[in-house]
């Protein structure tokens, strides 16, 4: 009775398990879904994320050194050895008089504290260094935002493309099979020749690779777009969206004006030449006096009693002052090793200057290129449908062939292809665009 009843439940819940409302359900992603799910998951720009908190530990680490260090030390002398005084005899004749004395306790704890007054402008500058850090490491997040989204819009339109390339695969097959259909009928009635019927055939045969390559395309497009997302590769996804676009007038200049100063790569270097001059300043400093006050507290016994006549107490405060007077040229090194980075990041700068300019410049044609190309196959597109069709009831009649027919259907599928190619060349020349200049991220800092 016992088996009975663990069978019975362990079968109950293997069929709650089962039911629908424990399956995993299909997530539905529309773009900003997408966008929101890599912003939250993408293990890449989670990774870079996680930089800033390091930047910030960096700059409370620089602003400690304004403050008074306090530190406690005990020891306990476990072996030691006693002076030897010698002291001359006071009666004429007699050897010196030999003394031990213990100059030191076995038990001994020490508060000790430490206060820099002038370090040559060191710790102020690196206090600033470590401010300019952080704002570069808010820069290369915004990059890496900025570069998770376009590559989001770039495998979900990819997606969008596999999808409208799987439907004109499927369609030219069914065209194709319909138009075998018809002339097997025509065929078996004694209006088409054997050969028609054979090319037909043939033309769908040929056809289904296609269709076969697009559905795999379809998955693989599927599978990245998961993966950039964060998700499981094993969960189901639907994407709801349409390779549609907004028309944009664009102007090279302008883009080109907010680019240099929206663009997080140029504001890196912004921040890292102030990190390079402060470099500069501190390098300096290693060669100018420096002023701290200390002091420290000790007590010492010989027995580890805590008793009030036991231990021995005194304390000291001290004024400290040290000046470089030579160091092998290492100061005279330093700058101008500093000095170097700084030119060398102001040559880096007017390069990404020009570079980001072109990549402007580039995206701007792209944009240009593929608006045409889409006005040109909406047309086309249009006329091949027409052209089918013509086709389909010319070769019905016996005033075309069969080839005709085929080329019209080869004709169609290229030219909704080239429809579909044409508007995911839009979407992607604007998210170009858009990565180009700047555009689409948050938090910018200030120049």
């Amino acid at each position: 009775m016992r088996r009975f009843i663990t069978f019975g439940l362990i079968a109950g819940m293997g069929l709650v398990l089962a039911s629908p409302g424990f399956s995993q359900e299909k997530l539905v992603l529309t773009l900003d879904d997408c966008l929101n799910l890599a912003l939250t998951q993408n293990p890449s720009f989670m990774a870079t994320r996680e930089r800033e908190a390091a930047a910030q530990a960096q700059v409370r680490q620089a602003a400690s050194r304004f403050f008074p260090s306090l530190n406690g030390q005990g020891s306990d002398i476990l072996d030691k050895k006693v002076f030897t005084l010698e002291f001359p005899s006071m009666v004429p004749g007699e050897p010196p008089q030999k003394v031990k004395i213990d100059f030191t306790k076995t038990y001994q704890f020490t508060m000790a504290f430490s206060m820099p007054l002038f370090a040559g402008g060191s710790l102020i500058s690196g206090f600033r260094q470590a401010n300019y850090n952080l704002g570069a490491t808010k820069e290369i997040i915004r990059q890496s935002k900025q570069e998770t989204v376009f590559n989001v819009k770039k495998a979900f339109y990819g997606y969008l493309l596999a999808v409208k390339f799987a439907e004109v695969s499927e369609e030219a097959v069914t065209l194709a099979e319909k138009h075998y259909r018809n002339v097997k009928n025509l065929y078996e009635v004694g209006v088409a020749s054997k050969f028609d019927l054979l090319r037909s055939e043939v033309q769908v045969a040929n056809l289904k690779p296609q269709l076969i390559r697009a559905r795999n395309s379809l998955s693989i497009a599927g599978l990245g777009l998961k993966t950039l997302l964060g998700l499981d590769l094993d969960r189901a996804i639907e994407i709801k969206g349409e390779l549609s676009y907004t028309p944009l007038e664009t102007d090279v200049q302008e883009a080109v004006r907010r680019a240099l100063l929206q663009r997080p790569e140029i504001n890196q270097l912004m921040f890292q030449r102030r990190m390079a001059a402060e470099m500069v300043k501190i390098a300096r400093a290693a060669g100018l006096p420096s002023v701290s006050i200390g002091g420290a507290y000790n007590f010492w016994a010989n027995r580890f009693n805590f008793g009030n006549k036991n231990w021995e107490n005194y304390y000291t405060v001290s004024l400290n002052m040290t000046v470089p007077i030579f160091n092998g040229f290492a100061i005279d090194a330093q700058v101008g090793q500093s000095k170097a980075l700084l030119k060398e990041l102001e040559w880096a700068q007017k390069g990404l200057s020009e570079a980001i300019r072109f990549e402007v410049e580039q995206a701007v044609l792209n944009y240009r290129q593929a608006k045409e190309s889409l006005a040109s196959q909406e047309k086309n597109v249009e006329q091949a449908q027409e052209a089918m069709r013509i086709a389909e009831l010319n070769y019905s009649e016996g005033l075309a062939t069969n080839l005709d027919v085929s080329t019209a259907q080869v004709a169609l599928s290229q030219a909704k292809t080239n429809l579909s190619q044409a508007l995911y060349d839009c979407v992607i020349s604007l998210a170009q665009l858009e990565k180009a200049i700047g555009d689409g991220t948050e938090d910018k800092q200030p120049n």
